[in-house]
């Protein structure tokens, strides 16, 4: 039987949500059926809105998808305006301030406390300005992702931002691709360095050489979610830049027409693939999706993936790197991906003032200046905003991930960015870097649902709820040796409910520890590798330390964290127009 979301997306669903949409914010929250609220609040995904969590009634996130990161001059000021105006909640984050953008892992921004009846002023803002939140969530396209310095970057085979773009600009609002059984993540990756993270996307086009011609090796079904990880699988196609589009859209189509409908756990391409072999999905697509002869797969250039990929080149585009024009750009560290609008706009301008305008955005949450002239590069650098956002981050800083936590969603368990925040300075400041270490990844996901990608980090940290002298209290689980690169290779989960005031005890211990026990230069992933189990799970032990977590109870039953008066009863949701609370009686 399809499930009750595929019921809902039959009767109303793509490009006409948003007359809806827009008369229910007209009309204000209170006008939508409170019977009917779990199905709009699923549509209105496909036009960006998460509605946020319990106690937070009437205020959703906005995610806004920017295709391979690129906001063009001028956009990342209206991101900071409407930040600004539409984005203030009731209450301040204490590490973050009232209004901010929060930079994801898959370069699209989010915008959180927005009122549904600011909606249709806020899309006209964006969409003046050539941004849109259409398809930014939702059973469809996602944000194409891949190399965040595109057509900037000396390491590169192929621009794979004109793809990007293409691939944007043919699928968005694309009715014959609107409705599909689950999210759709794309990934284009044309550099030498693998950061477009096609491993871990539903569909990934990677460079690849064939009859001397530089074009794409296709993947599929790749993804981290549910603790169902997949790499993505090689499908033996290779496609010239301009078959790109035609290729992405057989897929696409085979996955609308033959993923799961009747179990949303099970609808994603990485379970479709499972099913039927890399070689079945090959043969159908030839069979009944393309009309031309599909060619093998050419040789591809994975032996030069070095984006987290353990060893000591970065690939993450953060620092000061040339340019093939002269001019250079600039990679900006952002802890945990989340800067106060009074620095994005300055970041705006002086994007505009040193450069052309254009700011980038990474899947590691951060930010990359582009077009900067060797005679600006000094006085860029020397900029007070770069003290803060670094372009030569401590390992614990550039290594830090994390997603929205309990914060705001309503699946998280534990509280994530001001906890990630406090570990990177807390390691900073009382860890030994081990020597040799440059990278240090360690990422923090509120849940399962892998959105800060636990699983390809050196350190992985996954919230659960565990007892502490008797008291319930927020805990994670510890997985090691994740990453990327040539040969990628997913984090064992070694230590289980670890309370979240021990992990940063526990990461000093490790790291110690293998100071003490590696063999000669080896790196943290071959230090894991190398080891079982038993030898990974007896390598160090949890501890308290000097570090203090912002929230060790249950931040799940609060209305918001940061609230001085926390419990339910002391939200101001759910709150009309104005951000007044309405009342219970009315």
């Amino acid at each position: 039987m399809p499930t009750d979301v595929e019921r809902w997306k039959d009767e109303l669903y793509g490009e006409e949500i948003r007359e809806r949409l827009f008369e229910f914010a007209e009309a204000g929250w209170e006008s939508i059926p409170d019977d009917e609220r779990d199905a709009w609040f699923e549509r209105f995904k496909w036009w960006g809105l998460y509605h946020q969590r319990k106690g937070q009634e009437s205020y959703f996130m906005l995610r806004v998808g920017t295709p391979n990161g690129v906001l063009e001059p001028g956009q990342l000021e209206t991101v900071a305006a409407v930040a600004d105006e539409y984005a203030r909640g009731p209450v301040d984050n204490p590490e973050f301030g009232a209004a901010y953008c929060d930079w994801t892992t898959r370069q699209s921004i989010q915008l959180h406390w927005i009122k549904l009846e600011d909606v249709p002023e806020l899309f006209e803002r964006l969409e003046a300005n050539g941004l849109s939140a259409q398809q930014a969530c939702g059973d469809s396209w996602r944000n194409v992702v891949g190399c965040p310095v595109a057509g900037k970057d000396t390491h590169e085979h192929v621009d794979a931002w004109p793809v990007a773009r293409e691939l944007h600009e043919t699928f968005k609002g694309n009715d014959e691709h609107a409705n599909l059984p689950r999210k759709w993540k794309v990934s284009v990756t044309g550099c030498d360095e693998g950061c477009g993270q096609g491993d871990i996307n539903d569909l990934a086009f990677e460079p690849a050489e064939k009859h001397g011609e530089l074009g794409f090796n296709v993947r599929v079904g790749g993804g981290l979610a549910r603790k169902e990880p997949r790499f993505a699988r090689d499908v033996d196609v290779w496609v010239p830049e301009e078959r790109v589009v035609d290729l992405a859209g057989a897929v696409s189509r085979l996955f609308r027409d033959h993923g799961d409908r009747e179990d949303r756990y099970s609808a994603r391409m990485k379970f479709l693939v499972d099913e039927w072999g890399a070689a079945e999905v090959r043969r159908v697509l030839q069979a009944e999706y393309v009309d031309w002869e599909l060619e093998s797969a050419g040789e591809d250039l994975r032996e030069s993936y070095t984006y987290n990929a353990g060893g000591d080149e970065h690939g993450d585009h953060v620092g000061v790197h040339e340019q093939p024009d002269g001019d250079y750009y600039v990679g900006l560290n952002v802890l945990v991906g989340r800067m106060g609008v009074e620095d994005v706009s300055e970041l705006a301008e002086l994007a505009d003032e040193y450069g052309s305008g254009e700011v980038r955005l990474t899947q590691r949450q951060n930010v990359v200046v582009t077009d900067v002239p060797e005679a600006d590069l000094e006085d860029f650098l020397a900029e007070d905003l770069l003290e803060d956002y670094s372009p030569d981050p401590h390992p614990f800083m550039r290594g830090s991930v994390a997603c929205t936590g309990t914060e705001y969603c309503s699946l998280s368990i534990v509280e994530t960015k001001n906890r990630q925040v406090r570990y990177a300075r807390w390691l900073r400041d009382n860890v030994d870097v081990p020597a040799g270490v440059t990278d240090f990844h360690v990422h923090l996901s509120g849940c399962t649902a892998s959105c800060a990608q636990p699983q390809i980090a050196d350190v992985s940290l996954r919230g659960m709820k565990t007892r502490k002298d008797g008291e319930p209290v927020e805990a994670l689980d510890v997985g090691l040796g994740g990453g990327l690169g040539e040969q990628p290779r997913f984090a064992d989960w070694v230590e289980l409910r670890v309370p979240a005031d021990e992990v940063p005890g526990y990461i000093r211990n490790l790291l110690d520890a293998y100071e003490a026990e590696r063999d000669g230069e080896e790196t943290f992933r071959e230090f894991v590798a190398a080891r079982d189990e038993d030898e990974l799970q007896g390598l160090a032990d949890p501890e308290e330390t000097s570090y203090e977590d912002p929230y060790m109870h249950n931040t799940k039953t609060t209305w918001y964290p940061y609230a001085d008066d926390d419990g339910m009863d002391e939200s101001p949701a759910p709150t009309d127009g104005e951000g007044e609370p309405i009342s219970a009686d009315d």
